[in-house]
């Protein structure tokens, strides 16, 4: 488990402080109530496709509640400056018991809390929930309304099915790599969480339609089947499709795209970065005619989209070359008076210091024990009618034991767990 280091904490809280704008501060609101106020999640996952699942219905007012072994979820492991940063993002809006799983005790309470659930979410590998008597047909005898959200590597079902999988691997086999970086040098895997990330966003997408499907058209409770794999693969858009048609495998083009053109970023002549994008006929005209090129417009090789894609390297170099006679701020003046789609290309200390992000409070600071205040992405999508709610921040190990535990048990039952080790204290 990741333990926190004070010093380093207070240090991190210094530079945050010193490095941030004024991102807007928010409270939590113990009392808040969202549109998922009265779903019940018991959520036994570790690391991050099982928490960004979980942390999309607790933001939207589900009670989610975290069932931990004594090492805590993996996800508090991950952290940065003396503090789990990772586990204080996908943590919000959720409360913890710390049970030990490996005795009937612990998997006797698991069981017990899926009583009064909707929602039951874990990542084991396949067949490692049967095994601890928590799989789908015992939960579903227990409580047949139960949601049952199970995400693995490669899914149920199939030959790799008993693989052990990370996003890492789902990155690599579903083809994303492969598309990714520059012809002339090695596939690049994503620098974050992409597989775990779109797997959490699909699982909680299903689980929405399925508590749906039960609740307004009585249907009975079900499993969803969510793999690391698939949901990547179909971020992919027609890449199966177009293989069909053409017979050809899609080359690595880094920032161009296969699909329109000019698109790229551009180095300009201060040596910072814009990123580019002409995705219809009336703005690759536009762009033409602003850079002093009308004559493009009519030239065969840059007449259509199609054309412009066969010829993107000699279009980014017309295209580049106009860039980089100017500064940052001057090209993006110039381009929006045009009218042309340009941005910066910015990292995440120019993120937070963003007039945009903090008017738009894309990020938002939230109380934080360790270093006073924290920033992180607000809630989204945004509804307008019944948004998310920031209600507690990311729980501490077992925090809420005694909260959830004690009327489950009553006083003799949970003191004696306790005694035993069976639940777990900070």
């Amino acid at each position: 488990m990741f333990v926190p280091d004070p010093q380093a904490a207070h240090a991190a809280g210094a530079r945050r402080r010193a490095s941030t704008g004024p991102i807007h501060p928010k409270p939590f609101d113990a009392g808040a109530q969202g549109p998922l106020a009265g779903v019940r999640v018991v959520d036994l996952s570790r690391l991050m496709a099982g928490n960004m699942l979980s942390v999309q219905l607790a933001d939207f007012g589900a009670d989610v509640v975290k069932v931990e072994s004594e090492r805590g979820d993996t996800l508090r492991a991950v952290g940065a400056g003396g503090i789990s940063t990772n586990w204080k993002v996908y943590g919000r809006n959720k409360r913890s018991v710390c049970v030990d799983l490996r005795t009937p005790e612990g998997i006797d309470i698991v069981r017990r809390l899926v009583r009064d659930a909707d929602v039951f979410v874990e990542s084991f590998k396949p067949g490692v929930a049967e095994k601890m008597g928590l799989g789908p047909d015992d939960l579903l005898a227990i409580r047949p309304e139960l949601v049952i959200a199970r995400i693995s590597g490669w899914g149920q079902t199939g030959p790799y099915r008993h693989k052990p999988g990370f996003g890492t691997l789902a990155e690599g086999y579903a083809g994303f790599a492969a598309i990714n970086g520059f012809a002339d040098r090695e596939p690049v895997l994503p620098p974050m969480f992409l597989g775990d990330m779109t797997a959490g966003l699909s699982g909680a997408l299903a689980v929405l339609v399925a508590l749906h499907a039960r609740d307004a058209h009585g249907a009975a409770g079900q499993v969803i089947d969510v793999s690391l794999f698939e949901p990547l693969l179909s971020i992919l858009g027609p890449a199966a499709a177009n293989y069909v048609m053409t017979g050809e495998i899609k080359a690595r083009t880094g920032s161009r795209s296969s699909n329109t053109a000019p698109r790229n970023a551009y180095r300009t002549r201060d040596g910072k970065w814009l990123c580019l994008s002409s995705s219809t006929q009336a703005m690759a005209e536009r762009l033409f005619r602003a850079i002093g090129r009308a004559e493009l417009i009519d030239d065969p090789r840059y007449a259509t989209n199609v054309q412009r894609v066969q010829h993107a390297e000699a279009l980014d170099a017309i295209v580049g070359e106009f860039i980089a006679a100017r500064d940052l701020d001057a090209n993006l003046a110039f381009f929006e008076e045009a009218g042309v789609t340009v941005g910066p290309i910015q990292d995440i200390a120019q993120i937070v210091q963003d007039h945009y992000v903090i008017e738009r409070e894309a990020l938002v600071e939230l109380p934080d024990d360790d270093v006073g205040s924290l920033p992180m992405h607000n809630i989204t999508p945004r509804l307008s009618a019944t948004p998310g709610t920031f209600r507690r921040p990311a729980p501490a190990l077992g925090e809420n034991n005694r909260e959830i535990l004690l009327p489950l048990l009553g006083e003799h039952e949970y003191e004696r767990l306790a005694g035993l080790g069976v639940i777990r204290t900070r």
